[in-house]
C-alpha cells in the first residue's frame, strides 16, 4: 500500500501499522492545536495545585463543607474563617493568595521553563508577577502570556553573548541578566499585559453571563464536542474555561464552565453504543475503551470511535447540550477544574448542593448520547468492519503526535511477530483454511520464519504473538489470548488483512530469510507429492457430489452432512452440531467455497476423519455470499490436515476452480484437490 504525500502510518499490531492515511496539511487548525497544546502543557502540571486549592476552597469558604459545622461557633475569628477568610478574618485566609498569587505564578514558571529550562522558569514566574499585581483579576491568561515570554527572552538573550563571557564571571552575568531581564518583563507586565487581559476577562465572562442568561449555555457543545475530537479542546478548555471558571468560582464558590468540557457523559454513551451495535474490533474494545474513559478521564479514547463514523458527533454534540442545560437548571456546579476529566475528579470538585444536578447532568448527558448513537449505528448500512485502527491512526495525526491510549484500541507495543495462530470454534476447518492462506501469504513474502498455526479457541494459550479470528469470534479468542495482537476478518480465503499483516511484517521483522523449518503446509504437500490418493481415505469418491440439489444453506448443510454419515465417518448427530456451528458464525469462506464443520464439543460424534465435496449447478445463498462448492468437514486428528491445505491453494487459483467447475466425475474433481502442482 501507497499513499502520497505525507502519511502516518495507522493500526498498530505490536507496534507496527496496518494501514496509512494522509495526515493533515498545516493550517489554522494546527496552529490551534499547538496553541492549545502549549496551554495544556502550563496548565496540567500544575493540576495538583488546583486541586489542593479546590479542596481548600470546599472545606473552608463561607459557603464550603464545613459551613455547617462552624456556623454556630461564638468566634466567628476561628482557625476554619482564618483558613477560608471568611467571616472577619482580613487576610484573605489561604484561599485568596492561592489563586491570586500561587496558581498564576506555577503556570508562568512552568510555562518559561518549556521555553528555556530553569532560566526561562526563573524569568516567566518573575514577569508573571507583573500582570499578577496590575490586574484585579486572577491572572492565568496572563501568566500564559507571561512565562513563555520571559522564557524566550531569556533565551534569546543568552545566546547573544554565548561563548564571549570570560570565564569566572559566567554566574554574575547569569544572575544579573535575568535579574535585569526579569524586571523589565514585570514592568511590562504590570503597565501593558496586565490591563489588557483584565479586559479581555471580563468580557469574555460577561459573554459567560449573556450566554446563561438566555439559556443559550448548551450551545456551546455544538463547538466543544466536535473541537474535542479534533484536539481543539485544550484551547478552549485551558486557554478560555479554566481561567474564566476559575474567575467566577472565587466569586460564587462553584462554576458550570469546569463542566463544560470534562463532562464523561457524551462519550461514554458512544462507546455504550458500540458495545451493544458495534462490530467487530470497535465492539470488542468498547468496553475498556469506557473504563478508561469514564474512571480515568482520558476523553481521547473515544475520539477514533467517533472519527471512523462522523456522524456519531451528532450524539456527543446532543449529549454534551444535555449535560449542560440539566447544570443550567439546576444551578450545579464545580469548585475547581477537574482534571483529567474523570468522574471521581469530577465529583471531588463537586461544590456542595451541586451533587444532584452534576449526578443527572452525566447521566443524561450519558443516556442521550447512547440513544443517538444506538440509532445510527443500527441503521447504518455499511457492510464493512469499522477501521478502528485507521481512526485510531487519524485521530494521532489530528493530535500531531502518539497517543499515549491508542495502544488501548489497537494492541500494546510489541517485538518481532514469531508465531500466529488462526483460531475457529472447532479448529479443523475454516482456521486449518485460513491459516493455510495466511502462511501461504507469509511464506510467499519470505518470512519463513515464522510459525503460523491453527487451533480452536477452547485450547488456545496465551503464548502467540499474534491471534487471527473470524470477527464474531475476537472477543472469544480475546478473553484466552489477552497479551496477543489480535486481527479480526470476514472473508477467510481473500481477506485484505492478510495483505496488511504480510506489509506490517516488512515494516517490523527486520530480516526475512525466505529459510524455514518444514511446516504443516511443506508437510501436506510432500505426503500429497508421495502419496497423490493419500486424501483418498479422507476424501472417497462416494462423498463426492458434482450437482448438489439443495437450494438453501442449511439444505446444503444437510447434504454435505449426510454424505459424511453415509461415509461412516460421524454420527447423525454431528449434521445437528454442523447447523449449530452455523448459527455462531459463518462458515463461508470466500471464492465461492463454504466448509461446514461442527463445534468443538461434537468431536464426540466423529468416528473417523472425513470429508465431503458438494457442487452446486447455481450458487446457494449463504449468508448474504455465493457458495458454488460445499466441503463437509469432520476431522478428529490431522489427518484431513493435507488435503484441506491443498483445498484452499485451489480455491485462491482462479485457474485452478476453473477445472473444478469444468470436472465431469469425482476422480477429476479429486485429481484437482490431490495434485502436486
Amino acid at each position: 500500500m501507497h499513499v502520497t504525500g505525507v502519511t502516518q502510518q495507522a493500526g498498530k499490531i505490536g507496534g507496527r501499522q496496518m494501514s496509512t492515511v494522509e495526515a493533515p496539511r498545516p493550517g489554522v487548525r494546527v496552529h490551534v492545536q499547538k496553541l492549545g497544546t502549549s496551554l495544556s502543557n502550563m496548565v496540567m502540571p500544575n493540576i495538583g495545585a488546583f486541586i489542593a486549592w479546590g479542596l481548600i476552597t470546599a472545606l473552608f469558604i463561607e459557603q464550603g463543607w464545613l459551613q455547617a459545622i462552624f456556623s454556630g461557633l461564638k468566634d466567628p475569628d476561628g482557625w476554619v474563617a482564618k483558613i477560608g477568610g471568611w467571616g472577619s478574618y482580613d487576610g484573605a485566609g489561604i484561599v485568596g493568595p492561592m489563586i491570586t498569587y500561587l496558581l498564576p505564578v506555577l503556570i508562568g514558571y512552568t510555562g518559561g521553563r518549556m521555553i528555556h529550562g530553569n532560566r526561562g522558569a526563573v524569568v516567566g514566574a518573575i514577569a508573571t508577577m507583573g500582570v499578577v499585581a496590575g490586574a484585579d483579576v486572577p491572572m492565568f491568561m496572563g501568566a500564559m502570556i507571561m512565562g513563555p515570554l520571559g522564557g524566550w527572552a531569556m533565551k534569546k538573550a543568552d545566546a547573544l553573548w554565548e561563548g564571549k563571557i570570560r570565564p569566572g564571571f559566567e554566574m554574575l552575568v547569569d544572575n544579573f541578566s535575568a535579574g535585569i531581564m526579569g524586571m523589565l518583563l514585570a514592568i511590562l507586565g504590570f503597565f501593558g499585559v496586565g490591563p489588557i487581559v483584565s479586559s479581555f476577562t471580563r468580557a469574555a465572562g460577561n459573554a459567560v453571563d449573556f450566554l446563561v442568561n438566555n439559556d443559550l449555555l448548551p450551545a456551546t457543545s455544538l463547538l466543544i464536542e466536535p473541537a474535542k475530537v479534533l484536539f481543539l479542546n485544550n484551547a478552549i478548555n485551558h486557554g478560555v474555561l479554566t481561567p474564566l471558571g476559575t474567575t467566577q468560582a472565587l466569586e460564587t464558590g462553584k462554576s458550570i464552565l469546569f463542566l463544560l468540557e470534562t463532562n464523561p457523559g457524551p462519550g461514554l454513551g458512544v462507546l455504550l453504543a458500540f458495545m451493544v451495535f458495534g462490530r467487530g474490533v470497535a465492539r470488542a474494545s468498547a468496553p475498556g475503551a469506557a473504563i478508561i474513559q469514564f474512571f480515568g478521564g482520558i476523553h481521547e479514547i473515544y475520539f477514533p470511535y467517533v472519527l471512523m463514523k462522523p456522524k456519531l458527533i451528532a450524539a456527543t454534540i446532543l449529549g454534551g447540550m444535555t449535560g449542560v442545560f440539566i447544570n443550567v437548571l439546576f444551578g450545579s456546579g464545580l469548585r475547581a477544574p477537574a482534571a483529567p476529566g474523570s468522574i471521581i475528579a469530577i465529583y471531588a470538585q463537586t461544590a456542595g448542593g451541586s451533587f444532584l444536578g452534576v449526578t443527572l447532568s452525566v447521566l443524561g448527558a450519558t443516556a442521550v448520547s447512547f440513544a443517538v448513537a444506538s440509532l445510527l449505528l443500527k441503521t447504518d448500512r455499511a457492510d464493512d468492519e469499522p477501521d478502528l485502527a485507521a481512526a485510531t491512526a487519524e485521530m494521532e495525526a489530528l493530535k500531531g503526535k502518539k497517543s499515549s491510549v491508542a495502544s488501548a484500541l489497537v494492541g500494546a507495543q510489541r517485538g518481532p511477530v514469531t508465531s500466529i495462530v488462526f483460531a475457529c470454534d472447532a479448529g479443523m476447518g475454516s482456521s486449518a483454511m485460513g491459516a493455510s492462506v495466511l502462511r501461504k501469504k507469509i511464506r510467499s513474502a519470505g518470512f519463513g520464519d515464522i510459525a503460523v498455526t491453527n487451533q480452536s479457541i477452547a485450547n488456545l494459550t496465551d503464548t502467540y504473538d499474534m491471534v487471527v479470528t473470524h470477527r464474531d469470534l475476537t472477543d472469544r479468542a480475546r478473553l484466552k489470548t489477552a497479551s496477543a495482537v489480535h486481527v479480526s476478518v470476514e472473508d477467510f480465503m481473500s481477506s485484505p488483512r492478510y495483505d496488511e499483516i504480510v506489509e506490517m511484517l516488512g515494516n517490523t521483522n527486520s530480516s526475512a530469510s525466505g529459510v524455514a523449518e518444514e511446516q504443516p503446509d511443506d508437510m501436506a504437500d510432500e505426503r500429497l507429492r508421495e502419496d497423490p490418493k493419500a486424501g483418498a481415505d479422507v476424501l472417497p469418491l462416494d462423498s463426492i457430489v458434482l450437482a448438489g440439489t439443495a437450494t438453501s444453506a442449511d439444505a446444503a448443510i444437510d447434504e454435505a452432512g449426510a454424505l459424511l454419515v453415509a461415509a461412516d465417518a460421524v454420527d447423525p448427530a454431528y449434521v445437528d452440531a454442523m447447523h449449530e456451528r452455523e448459527k455462531s458464525v459463518s462458515t463461508y469462506m470466500g471464492n465461492g467455497l463454504a466448509i461446514p464443520h461442527g463445534t468443538n464439543e461434537a468431536k464426540t460424534a466423529i468416528r473417523r476423519t472425513g470429508i465431503s465435496f458438494v457442487r452446486y449447478p447455481e450458487p446457494i445463498d449463504w449468508n448474504g455470499k455465493p457458495a458454488e462448492f460445499v466441503v463437509g468437514i469432520a476431522g478428529l486428528g490431522n489427518d484431513h490436515m493435507a488435503l484441506l491445505t491443498k483445498i484452499a491453494h485451489v480455491f485462491l487459483d482462479k485457474d485452478e476452480v476453473a477445472r473444478l467447475r469444468a470436472a465431469t466425475s469425482a476422480d477429476d474433481v479429486r485429481a484437482v484437490l490431490s495434485d502436486s502442482k
